[in-house]
């Protein structure tokens, strides 16, 4: 922007980036962007209102300075680091949630999150995942949460199916080789009012994810956690059945995958060409957790903007031909 033509000199557009474009100013742009696209979609064109969301992160330099700066195993190429988790909506591309974390936090309350707390319009019910977030906790907690984890293994080969009960162990003799032991409906029972009672507390906001991930995490006994991980067992062994019967299921995941990867894929062209390795790699240019916030924040306003600009072509054209896009030719 500093490089563009226009009067105002440097010192007032920093002045207008420390006084409108904080962290919670950004947000509100971006969540203000976001609902005003989903009211302003032809459905001719975008279909009907989408309820499913992808999520997945992706990975910034950072200087290292920090203490949140890491390595991450998965990109050696970019060297230390931190994630930036996006929760895009399937149909546009529309960023409805952003999220900094360091590259050894866990995908499951990120994606949680970005589910409960993205503050849009939407009326989430479906959200795709990748590998690292599809774990038996993450499936506990969304099905308590009441939307449906979609997620794409890349080894699904290994995993094992959870019998209903013990009367059932013979009941399935083809898929022998794929069983396990069965479910244990009594750890469920015995404490559905505690587990009932954390998804409450993640749904109205007053515990965060991360914090009772952690908590659980570091007292495996906990009953509550327990409990979770076998509702996620069977919630999974579920899941795993449908997908390897559903074929749509199948193009429907890698679908709506596709789409926040290649949402990952633009975000070099989003940012300041300041902001780069020599080597072309996104690199956040600051120390500070605040500084590093508002370039995460700031960045899905600014997809979001490119989103609805993307839009608006479309939107006009079928107001001005009522009988366009014309229907796809399927021969």
């Amino acid at each position: 922007m500093a490089a563009g033509e226009h009067p105002y000199p440097e010192d007032d557009l920093r002045y207008a980036r420390r006084r409108f474009l904080s962290v919670a100013g950004a947000r509100e742009v971006a969540r203000v962007i976001a609902n005003a696209t989903f009211a302003a979609r032809q459905n001719c064109l975008w279909g009907e209102g989408t309820t499913a969301v992808a999520s997945d992160s992706t990975h910034f330099s950072a200087f290292d300075q920090n203490i949140f700066t890491e390595y991450h195993s998965r990109y050696k190429r970019a060297k230390r680091g931190v994630l930036i988790y996006w929760t895009v909506d399937t149909v546009g591309s529309m960023a409805i949630h952003s999220q900094l974390l360091t590259c050894s936090a866990s995908e499951v309350h990120a994606m949680v999150e970005g589910a409960m707390r993205h503050g849009t319009d939407m009326d989430l019910e479906t959200n795709f995942v990748g590998s690292h977030g599809a774990t038996f906790i993450g499936f506990g907690i969304t099905r308590l949460l009441n939307f449906d984890l979609i997620a794409r293994f890349k080894q699904i080969n290994t995993m094992k199916l959870y019998l209903p009960g013990k009367s059932d162990r013979f009941a399935y003799p083809l898929l022998g080789p794929a069983l396990t032991r069965p479910i244990r409906p009594d750890i469920i029972e015995n404490n559905y009012d505690l587990m009932i009672k954390y998804a409450t507390a993640i749904r109205t906001g007053t515990a965060s994810t991360e914090a009772l991930l952690r908590r659980f995490t570091g007292q495996t006994t906990h009953p509550a956690y327990a409990a979770m991980l076998e509702v996620g067992r069977a919630q999974r062994t579920i899941f795993l059945a449908r997908r390897l019967r559903d074929r749509d299921l199948q193009h429907e995941t890698e679908s709506g995958l596709n789409v926040v990867e290649n949402y990952n894929g633009v975000n070099d062209y989003i940012r300041s060409r300041r902001a780069r390795r020599p080597g072309g790699w996104p690199v956040l240019d600051s120390d500070r957790r605040r500084r590093r916030d508002g370039e995460a924040v700031r960045a899905r306003a600014l997809g979001a903007a490119r989103s609805g600009r993307t839009r608006r072509p479309r939107n006009c054209c079928a107001r001005q031909w009522p009988g366009w896009p014309p229907p796809p030719d399927r021969g």
